[in-house]
């Protein structure tokens, strides 16, 4: 298993991330919006905690930034029918912290604002993990959400799917934006410029 990768952060495409380690060795992580915005500028070393997905079609590198939220993937993964996509949507959308207090509090409501996540899926999920997260919820910090998973929040109550407002979010973070009210702007316009 490949539990940490580190290197030198070389470029960003989307919800990925090519880190290439000492021995010139490249890999591609996929890593949620929280992650992404933490993430030092290119050039810059990185280490990430590094969960192996193997599937039928392919083999994945996720990555997290912090060991407990890595642990709350792991977990997600554990529930019937839930496969890392829909854990990283759920992670980008609502943070980690969010995402756990939901599951615990029975949020349905929060759960099923993340796309791919229906009501039924809410329900399983919470029935599954209830009383799954109390351990990783030691090392998270209060839910004071990042200007990335307020964006993405603020793009969802306009009206937007939380897929389109996560990816818009995600390449205004590429572009530079870092502050919540310039993310948004940003965002917005990259919605707009698809119409």
């Amino acid at each position: 298993m490949i539990a940490l990768v580190t290197g030198i952060l070389r470029e960003r495409d989307g919800d990925a991330v090519l880190i290439e380690t000492a021995g010139g060795v490249g890999y591609s992580v996929t890593v949620p919006l929280g992650v992404l915005e933490r993430l030092p500028p290119n050039g810059e070393r990185v280490s990430l905690y590094t969960e192996l997905v193997v599937r039928e079609d392919g083999w994945a590198l996720y990555g997290f930034d912090k060991l407990a939220e890595r642990a709350i993937f792991e977990r997600l993964l554990s529930a019937s029918g839930f496969g890392p996509k829909l854990a990283l949507a759920l992670l980008s959308t609502l943070g980690p912290e969010r995402t756990v207090r939901s599951i615990q509090g029975r949020d349905i409501a929060a759960l099923a604002t993340v796309s791919g996540i229906g009501r039924k899926k809410a329900e399983k999920l919470v029935v599954e993990l209830g009383d799954r997260f109390k351990e990783a919820t030691r090392d998270l910090p209060a839910a004071e959400p990042r200007p990335g998973e307020a964006a993405v929040q603020a793009l969802t109550r306009l009206g937007y799917a939380a897929a389109q407002a996560e990816e818009a979010v995600r390449g205004a973070l590429t572009g530079g934006a870092s502050d919540t009210a310039r993310l948004i702007r940003d965002a917005l316009q990259r919605l707009a410029s698809r119409k």
